[in-house]
Formats: C-alpha cells, structure tokens, sequence
C-alpha cells in the first residue's frame, strides 16, 4: 500500500468550511431612510409623493459614500470567501485515491486514480509525493495552481474543467495523453509541451490566439478543443498529425494555415464570422467534415472553394446568407458532386440525377458559347 507524505501536523490540519461559515460574522444591512408606514392615516396621493421624495433627497451625502463603501466592502468579504484557504486534507485524499494497480517495477503496488471533483479546493499539495498517478480529476475547484501536478510523471489522464487557471503551462509530462483545461480563465496556449498529448480540450476559455502554440513538440496530437474561446483566426494551429479540430464560438473572420493539417478529417467552425473560404488547400486531402453553420458566406461562389478537397463528403452551410439561394442544395451538389450530405441530410437520388442532368446542360451551354464566340473570331 502507499504511505502518505510525511508532513507536519500543522499542514494536515484543515478547518472544515461549516466551521469557516459559522465564524463568519453577521453582515450589517446597509441603512436606509425610514418609510412612513401603510397603516397610518389616509394621506391624499401628492402628499405621498412629496413624503418619498423628501425622504429619498434628505439622505446625506456621508450615509451614501457609508452605504456605498459597505457594499464594496461586502462584495470583497464574499470574494475573499470564495477564494478562502482550502487545501486538499488527508480525509480527502484518502476518499478520492482508487484503482490499486502494481508499480511500474512490478514489485509493490499504489494507488493509481484520484478523484476530488466540487471541493472547492485551492491548495493540490498532498498529491506530490503520490508519483505513481495516473489518473487524476480535479474538475470544479478553485485551483489557480498545478505545479504539485509536476512530479506525478506517470499521468496519463488529466481532468481539471471548471477551475480558475489563467495557464495551460505545465512540467512536460512524458506519458500524458489527454488533458481538459475547459471553462477556465486561460488566455493563450503556451506551456503546452507533452510529447505523447494526443487529446486536448481548452474550450470555454479566454484564447485569441493560437500563435503560442509548441507545435513543434505535440507530435501526436489528434484532436484540439478549441469551443467557445476568442480567437480571430486560425493561424498558428500547425499540427500535421490532428484529426479533429474543433473552432465553433470563437470571432474567427480569417483561415490561414490550414494547408498544413494534411491529416484533419473533422473541422467544425461553426458560429463565427467568417465570409470567404479562401483558406482551404488541396493538401488537405483527408477533410471528410466540415461544419460552416452560422457564419457569414453569402455567396455559392464561395462553397465553389471548396472543390480543392477532394474527400469532403459532409458540409453543414445552415444559418448562412447562401443558403437562402434559390435551389440552393442543387447548386451545391452540382459544385461539389461527390458530396455525401449537406446539413446533415443525405442527398437523394433524384436529386443526384437533377444535378447530373443541369450540369450537362450548362456544360453543353458552356461548349456552344465557347465556339460561336471563336466563329467570331475566325470571321
């Protein structure tokens, strides 16, 4: 069995958070002016109004600037309460820890799961000396700090949604495979660094850019969650081995560097502003997916763009200007004729066939123009 860390009484100790609230003194209630009461004596409706109105202008100014600054000092005791000490005890520990597994050396065994989820933790620094971790949820505290994370060089698995870090960076971890930073208060991605990280969710951060980005390191990264963040482009996301790349609810007005994701086969870059599709390359020869809904293309000759994938097999363009457009699923087919669904629907036969037969047509328009235009010519 694994021993705890050997520590002082004085760092183990904890007082609980009914303790911590039943300390906690009474708010005053801020003072106001006294109302005359309903019960008195009718009084004629313009008296009424005078009454309040006098009582509301006779306040001083000191009793303002007090009341005011009570506020305020009252929204920095419940912000200091929110953020008050709470360090992960040894009860805690001892309730989260799971899943006895041998050592690497097979010769004893540890402890290999941890989970303490909605603790309102701030302080993680019992899990230092519990090397052996491979599995850890610190999803819904108040962290702003993982570096006891650091020495934990067996993890595999890291969950820590909902906290309050403003970075992503973290001691390179040689065995780390998936990591979710969701919903906190990151603001670049820098930091990132684990060679075998090959899942990676930051969505519902504060990210504008993804230039930071150590694309030279994440060799094997396959699927980047990116949702909900503040980016404007999608510039610096070189990473030549994902899969999938998920942008949707971000501010997004520009692709660029989309050439070199020759793997990608899911992009998902709903919600956004974009207006032309200049951004995609032949070179992404795997792109199977893509989700466009809710921008602002405004045109099928943009959806002509995307002619240079060639294995483009699902498209969603719903809540776009173009597809307002009269006959707007047969012009797509007829520009992008190997695509399998648009919005989600499959295309019919019939469909499939009007298309084929439109585009015949045009071709043949298209062959009859071009030699009446050289019978000009030659005349």
């Amino acid at each position: 069995m694994t021993s705890y860390c050997s520590r002082s009484s004085k760092l183990m100790q904890a007082v609980s958070w009914e303790e911590r609230c039943q300390q906690d003194d009474e708010k005053k209630k801020p003072r106001g002016a006294g109302m005359a009461d309903a019960s008195a004596a009718p009084m004629l409706l313009q008296e009424i109004e005078r009454l309040l109105q006098d009582a509301l202008t006779s306040m001083a100014p000191g009793e303002e600037r007090e009341e005011a600054a009570a506020a305020a000092l009252s929204e920095q005791e419940e912000e200091a309460q929110a953020l008050a000490p709470r360090p992960l005890t040894e009860e805690a520990l001892k309730e989260g820890l799971s899943l006895l597994c041998k050592t690497g050396n097979g010769l004893a065994h540890a402890y290999v799961k941890f989970e303490a989820k909605y603790k309102d933790l701030t302080d993680i620094s019992l899990l230092e000396c519990f090397i052996h971790l491979r599995y850890v949820d610190l999803s819904g505290n108040k962290l702003q700090d993982l570096s006891p994370l650091s020495n934990l060089t067996h993890l595999l698995w890291l969950k820590v949604d909902g906290n309050l870090l403003t970075s992503a960076c973290l001691q390179e971890l040689p065995y780390l495979q998936i990591i979710s930073f969701a919903h906190n208060r990151i603001e670049d991605m820098e930091g990132i660094t684990h060679p075998r990280l090959a899942n990676l969710s930051l969505k519902g951060n504060k990210i504008q850019t993804a230039l930071g980005l150590s694309h030279g390191r994440l060799f094997n990264l396959e699927m980047l969650e990116l949702r909900g963040n503040m980016l404007e482009t999608t510039a610096g996301l070189n990473l030549p081995k994902l899969k999938n790349l998920y942008l949707a609810r971000n501010t997004i007005q520009s692709l660029e560097g989309l050439e070199v994701l020759g793997q990608l086969t899911t992009l998902h870059l709903r919600d956004n502003q974009i207006e032309t599709l200049d951004g995609f390359s032949s070179s992404m020869k795997c792109l199977q997916y893509l989700n466009l809904r809710n921008n602002g293309i405004s045109s099928l000759q943009e959806v002509a763009k995307l002619q240079v994938l060639p294995t483009l097999q699902a498209l969603v363009l719903l809540d776009n200007p173009c597809s307002d457009e009269p006959n707007y699923r047969l012009e797509v087919l007829i520009l992008l004729p190997h695509l399998q669904r648009l919005d989600k629907e499959l295309f019919e036969q019939d469909e499939r066939a009007e298309a084929n037969k439109i585009c015949r047509k045009r071709q043949e328009e298209g062959k009859e123009m071009e030699a009446s235009l050289q019978g000009d010519v030659d005349e």
